[in-house]
């Protein structure tokens, strides 16, 4: 009876702990409830995106799935995710992210939120991946983020942030991407940032910062890209740096010196900067290992004989505690990802978080990403594993690092290619603005299957030629996706931030938005795009000579720099025939096409010459027209005594602001290019040659 009356009351202890239980979790959960109401208002105080609809307080954020779109929880019932990036928020970020105390990603990237990074946001132990970037955001970078001992990737680019870096931000030990390029940091470089072991991703380019590069970021063990471009650093450039090779970016700081840096001067003493350089990674790389086994040698050994005993029985304590510790943490993930399959509502940045590699892949993507080259697997079919398939063709240089990108990558990059995120349409492609896992932005191209070469071999063949193209003045080929399913394919570029020279034609008078170029920029401009040109027709080792086919100011994009860079190059190569020649009736409305292409129907390097020829009057008049009395006879205007007939052709905003010398010598060199008989065009060699250019 007593044994009874024991069991009895047991089972009424588990049944209180459990209401209990019950009851903490129903108040824990109204406690996060109001929290995502106040996010809700901060974000949107209009109350009009759709977005955030679904978000009212009546509702259970971890419960029926029509509630709280951008919300995922654990295992435990708490908010893990707000995944809420590319939905035209014009709010803020709300103190109360702190009030989620499960919350291990915050995706709220590629908005238009304006305020200051909530302090608070220090308070949040489990967050491992904090999107910022691409907002309007100002103010410092709270020291407090120095507290996210779990942080993974934060990325806080293209906002106008202020102040210095956090010398706190380099207690972050598990931190693989730091970017916070394109602010308005001032203040050095941390030292700090060189004790982050796990980094793989630096980028403080495009900001205001000044001082000498760290010599503990050399130290770094994993770093693979370090971009400090476009900042007013001095003083010597840590050698080791040379080991990043591509991977270390610098251009733009005019008083940086190193001897093993060709694009740098010498530096005063520069032979001895080596030696005084502290931390060098050979020294903490080799002496810790080296001691401990010293010292068990010592200890294990009498006059080079070691004990097997001791030896045995510390592998076998090894091999049972990796072998424990594998088992447990099998069974942890299992249970976990399972678990958050049950609960998952939304896609992209949720699912890359829930299926996120370990840190040692973690490592390898963003290595992979970082780099410019890519390696392009096609294989019939158009399979969408990401693992490829073993009869895939590698496509990139050999030696060079290989990277791929799947489809989820490139769905969440364009949100699900979100109309929001449309750079631009034809009739077989179309083109959307994303934002990668490693915060860089870029442009995806998506072509359908029907407009591809039908032949593998042929389509094998283009993208062969896609991957040899790289130069400073082309648009860079960052990756290559192929979708079954989706029945397209797609290109990864690089993203030009000001967008096409069209943009800079025609301007309206009170157009407060249009910037107009001023003489130096136009010049720049134009031997930018002839170096481009000439690096297509020539032949290099690395890549056989192209023909572009289809030149005009659409395809000049320029960067953030104004530097112009070709898009499309090699395109063609891709597309099937029919295609190829539906893409040209713009370029001849526009009057891009060579006379000769009407009677021949084929391309060469001197109708790739005549469209330059015609983009070189368009940047020296301002417009998209270009008169065919213009391309005839402007030879009175080309001479230095032009007089009027030469103020007429420079575009008239510029005033009196441009060389007279100079725009006589473009507008003879356009001229020459666009010469009906190709024979008489130039050489694009011989057309760098008179600009003055060198490639």
């Amino acid at each position: 009876m007593a044994s009874k009356n024991a069991l009895l009351g047991r089972l009424i202890l588990l049944l209180l702990a459990s209401v209990t239980s019950a009851s903490s979790s129903s108040n824990s959960g109204n406690a996060e409830t109001d929290a995502l109401m106040e996010i809700k208002a901060a974000l949107d105080p209009s109350g009009r995106a759709p977005a955030l609809a679904s978000w009212s307080r009546g509702g259970d954020p971890c419960g029926h799935r029509d509630y709280f779109e951008g919300v995922s929880c654990d295992a435990r019932g708490r908010v893990s995710v707000v995944s809420l990036q590319g939905r035209r928020l014009s709010g803020s970020v709300s103190p109360a992210v702190a009030m989620l105390p499960g919350l291990t990603g915050l995706y709220l990237h590629y908005n238009e939120l304006s305020g200051a990074i909530p302090r608070e946001l220090g308070n949040l132990p489990d967050l491992a991946e904090l999107y910022l970037g691409v907002n309007n955001l100002s103010g410092g970078i709270p020291v407090e983020l120095g507290r996210l001992h779990r942080l993974q990737v934060l990325q806080l680019g293209y906002n106008q942030l202020s102040g210095s870096i956090p010398t706190q931000l380099g207690e972050l030990k598990t931190l693989t991407v730091l970017a916070v390029q394109s602010n308005q940091l001032t203040g050095a470089i941390p030292a700090s940032l060189g004790d982050l072991p796990e980094l793989t991703r630096l980028d403080l380019s495009s900001n205001h910062l000044f001082g000498s590069i760290p010599s503990k970021l050399a130290g770094i063990p994993q770093l693979a890209t370090l971009d400090l471009r476009n900042n007013t650093l001095s003083g010597s450039v840590p050698s080791d740096l040379k080991k990043l090779g591509h991977g270390f970016k610098f251009d733009n700081n005019l008083e940086l010196c190193g001897s093993r840096f060709d694009s740098l001067k010498a530096c005063p003493n520069d032979d001895n900067v080596d030696d005084q350089m502290p931390n060098k990674p050979e020294s903490t790389s080799i002496k810790p290992q080296q001691t401990p086994q010293n010292t068990s040698q010592n200890t294990n050994c009498d006059n080079g004989t070691c004990s097997s005993s001791s030896t045995l029985s510390s592998a076998a304590v090894l091999a049972g505690t990796i072998i424990i510790i594998a088992g447990v943490a099998a069974c942890g993930l299992s249970v976990f990802s399972w678990h958050r399959r049950q609960k998952q509502k939304v896609g992209c940045s949720v699912e890359s978080l829930e299926g996120r590699p370990s840190l040692e892949q973690s490592k390898e993507t963003y290595q992979k990403s970082a780099s410019s080259l890519i390696n392009v697997e096609y294989s019939s079919g158009w399979d969408t594993s990401s693992e490829g398939s073993q009869h895939g063709a590698r496509l990139s240089p050999e030696g060079s690092p290989s990277v791929r990108f799947n489809l989820e990558e490139v769905e969440c990059a364009t949100q699900y290619f979100s109309d929001i995120n449309v750079l631009g349409k034809s009739t077989f492609a179309a083109t959307h603005r994303g934002i990668m896992r490693d915060g860089s932005v870029v442009a995806v191209k998506s072509i359908n299957k029907s407009s591809c070469k039908s032949e593998e071999a042929d389509f094998l063949k283009g993208l062969r030629v896609l991957t040899s193209l790289r130069h400073e003045n082309l648009v860079g080929l960052r990756g290559f996706c192929r979708s079954r399913a989706r029945g397209e394919c797609f290109l990864v570029y690089e993203f030009m931030a000001n967008g096409s020279l069209s943009r800079y034609l025609d301007i309206k008078d009170g157009d407060a938005e249009a910037r107009i170029l001023d003489w130096p920029t136009r010049v720049s401009i134009i031997k930018g795009i002839a170096k481009g040109i000439d690096y297509l027709h020539s032949s290099k080792p690395s890549k056989p000579p192209l023909v572009h086919q289809n030149i005009s100011a659409d395809k000049v994009l320029l960067d953030h720099l104004l530097v112009p860079r070709l898009s499309g190059s090699g395109v063609h190569k891709l597309l099937a025939d029919d295609v190829v020649f539906s893409t040209l009736k713009a370029s001849a409305a526009m009057g891009y096409l060579a006379p000769e292409y009407t009677t021949t129907g084929r391309f060469t390097d001197k109708s790739d010459v005549y469209a330059f020829g015609v983009v070189v009057f368009q940047v020296l008049t301002g417009k998209k027209a270009v008169s065919q009395h213009l391309l005839r006879c402007p030879v009175g205007d080309a001479e230095p005594g032009g007089g009027a007939k030469l103020d007429d052709l420079v575009d008239p905003r510029l005033g009196a602001r441009f060389s007279r010398p100079e725009a006589a010598k473009l507008a003879g060199i356009a001229l020459l290019c666009t010469s009906e008989a190709p024979g008489q065009r130039p050489a694009m060699a011989a057309v760098l040659q008179q600009l003055g250019a060198s490639q």
